[in-house]
C-alpha cells in the first residue's frame, strides 16, 4: 500500500478530537515485530528497549497508545514539540514501570509525580521521511526543546550480530529490557512491520484467559494454571509466575495477560510461558 495513504491516516487521526481517537480502541502507531532470526544489522539503527509506557504527543495533546488522555502538568507538555507529533516512551528508570503506569492513570496531575519522568522520544509519526532523516528532525527538536524530560533515545549501529550480543548483554546487566532495532531507510507505516524488531533475552506477547486449570499439591484449592489463547489463535496453559495470592484471586475470564516465553516448541506453541502481569491496554 502507498506510504502516502499511512500518512494520510496518521494526519487525520492525529486532528481528531481526544473522544474521537479513543473511541477507536488504539492509535495506529507502528508496531514491531520479536526478532527471532539473525538480519543485516548494518541496515538498522539500533537503541536499547525502556519499559515504560507508550505514549504519543500529537503537538497538542499527550495520549496513550489507547488514545486516552494523559493528565500531565502543563509545565511538562509546554516543554515537548509544539505542533508536531512525537511518540516515545514515558519512563521513569530501571524496574519502575508500575510507578509510571499508575501515574499515567491517574486524573490529576500533582507535580511532585512527574519530576522524574522522561518521554524518551524515538519516531516522528506522520512524517513521510526514511527513518534515519526522522530521526535527524527528531533530535533537532530536542535541542530546540532544551527541557531536561524530553530525550531521544540514544542511537547507535553495531556491525556484526556478534557485536549486536554484546551490547543486549551490556543493556540487560545494568538493567535494561532489551534493543531496538529501527530499518534505517524504512517509512513510518502503521502496522506491524519488520522495519522495527525487538531483541530481548526472552519474548513477551499477550493473550487471553479462556479457563483454569485446578491446583494440586500445595496449591490445592487455588488455581494452578491458565488456560489462555493468543492472538494468533494459539491455546496453551501459563501455570509459572504466580504468587499465591494471584493463584487465589486469578485474573478474570477475557481479561488479557502478558507472559514471557523462550522460543517456541516443536508444535509451534510458546515454551515455557510464565505470567507477567494482567496486560495494561492504556
Amino acid at each position: 500500500m502507498p506510504i502516502i495513504f499511512y500518512v494520510l491516516i496518521l494526519c487525520v487521526v492525529l486532528t481528531l478530537p481526544v473522544a474521537a481517537v479513543a473511541a477507536q480502541n488504539s492509535l495506529p502507531l507502528m508496531k514491531a515485530r520479536e526478532m527471532t532470526a539473525p538480519v543485516d544489522v548494518r541496515l538498522f539503527s539500533v537503541s536499547e528497549k525502556y519499559d515504560g509506557v507508550r505514549a504519543l504527543w500529537t503537538g497538542r495533546q499527550l495520549l496513550t497508545r489507547s488514545g486516552n488522555p494523559i493528565a500531565a502538568p502543563d509545565w511538562f507538555t509546554a516543554g515537548l514539540p509544539a505542533d508536531r507529533a512525537v511518540e516515545g516512551e514515558l519512563w521513569l528508570g530501571y524496574g519502575r514501570f508500575t510507578e509510571v503506569s499508575a501515574l499515567v492513570r491517574r486524573y490529576s496531575a500533582a507535580d511532585e509525580h512527574w519530576r522524574e519522568v522522561k518521554l524518551m522520544a524515538f519516531d516522528l509519526p506522520g512524517n513521510p521521511l526514511g527513518y534515519s532523516q526522522r530521526l535527524a528532525e527528531l533530535v533537532q527538536l530536542q535541542k530546540e526543546s532544551a527541557v531536561a524530560w524530553f530525550q531521544v533515545v540514544r542511537r547507535f549501529s553495531v556491525a556484526s550480530q556478534a557485536a549486536l550480543d554484546e551490547v543486549l548483554a551490556e543493556v540487560v546487566e545494568a538493567g535494561g529490557e532489551g534493543l531496538m532495532l529501527n530499518r534505517l531507510d524504512a517509512f513510518y507505516q502503521p502496522i506491524r512491520t519488520d522495519a522495527i524488531l525487538k531483541l530481548k533475552p526472552e519474548f513477551d506477547a499477550e493473550a487471553e484467559v479462556i479457563g483454569y486449570s485446578p491446583g494440586k499439591g500445595k496449591f490445592d484449592g487455588m488455581m494452578g494454571s491458565l488456560i489462555v489463547r493468543d492472538d494468533q489463535g494459539r491455546s496453551f496453559k501459563i501455570g509459572t509466575g504466580f504468587s499465591d495470592a494471584q493463584r487465589e484471586n486469578p485474573p478474570g475470564i477475557g481479561q488479557w495477560i502478558t507472559f514471557r516465553y523462550s522460543g517456541f516448541t516443536s508444535s509451534g506453541l510458546p515454551k515455557f510461558p510464565r505470567f507477567v502481569r494482567v496486560y495494561e491496554e492504556i
